[in-house]
């Protein structure tokens, strides 16, 4: 599980950021990409990265503002010629199925796979074997959302040893015993699975922030997450305008970090104003309140570990 950091910057693109765009890799797990906005130009950043188009199954707009879904009928469009083939589902809010119809109406383009299009409202958004993603409406300008991943656990090791000590040797059986809660072997015997699998492993959780400022009643959405990735539109000496603006300071989202108990904050979204050489200033003024910060850049990648 990786996340890669397609565009970082606020608003407008900028020499030295692209506007938002993160990709969560899930190539171990489901053999495919989720991308997360789609802001202006985000296909021609996947053109510096291994990122395959067609790869890329489910996309995730936090909300309609254009800096966040300019890039989306490009990218659509550009997944035909690049041998995208399986379904791509898109979930955004109300207003982004006219968005997308429109503009490939209008611009008469024709796509070579399945398209689905969820708008949604707050709460569970989609599930399978493996994941579970919901969403909060946070405190923007325009109705946006955050995004929690939630990896489900894992079962734990068979433990082999224990199944030999009962006269079970290693064979397709052990298989069964994985996938079925109770089997019986030829020779009569019940086998319970949970008396022979070891603990289970703890699935993997990111959450990832829309536009927003930072109230209190983010904390339980955000809690415990490995990561955490919030907008930090403007540094702390900056605070009154983020609130005019809806927006997040550097101090203000590594606040929530701390107050939610993640593992790792990571800042994004960054308004243009801030040039390479205030990224030292920006991160330090988060880590003085949570340590694990890190200021993402344009291609950034995090690598999120199993448990």
């Amino acid at each position: 599980m990786e996340l890669v950091f397609l565009g970082t910057g606020s608003g407008v693109p900028s020499k030295e950021r692209n506007v938002s765009a993160i990709a969560l890799k899930l190539l171990q797990e489901q053999n495919s990409i989720w991308l997360f906005d789609c802001g202006e130009a985000t296909q021609h950043q996947i053109l510096h990265t291994t990122i395959k188009p067609r790869k890329v199954t489910k996309v995730f707009i936090t909300h309609m503002h254009g800096d966040h879904i300019y890039g989306l009928p490009g990218f659509l469009s550009s997944r035909s010629f690049q041998g995208g083939e399986d379904r791509l589902t898109v979930y955004g809010p109300e207003g982004i199925r006219d968005f997308i119809e429109t503009s490939l109406s209008v611009s008469g383009t024709t796509l070579t796979y399945p398209l689905s299009i969820v708008e949604y409202t707050e709460g569970p958004l989609f599930e399978d074997e493996q994941f579970m993603v919901s969403c909060k409406q946070l405190d923007h300008g325009i109705p946006s959302y955050g995004f929690r991943i939630t990896e489900k656990d894992k079962p734990g090791k068979l433990l082999v040893d224990k199944l030999r000590n009962i006269g079970i040797e290693p064979g397709p059986i052990y298989q069964q015993i994985k996938e079925q809660e109770v089997v019986r072997t030829n020779d009569g015997q019940v086998i319970h699975r949970d008396d022979y699998l070891g603990s289970a492993k703890k699935g993997r959780i990111i959450t990832i922030m829309g536009d927003t400022r930072v109230p209190d009643q983010h904390e339980s959405f955000v809690q415990g997450a490995d990561v955490l990735v919030h907008e930090a539109t403007f540094g702390q000496e900056k605070e009154t305008l983020a609130h005019a603006y809806f927006h997040s300071t550097t101090t203000q989202a590594a606040m929530l970090a701390r107050e939610s108990h993640v593992g790792k904050l990571v800042l994004t979204h960054i308004s243009s104003r801030y040039q390479q050489g205030d990224d030292e200033m920006l991160v330090e003024e988060a880590r003085n309140i949570f340590p694990e910060t890190e200021l993402a850049r344009d291609f950034y990648q995090v690598i999120i570990g199993s448990k």
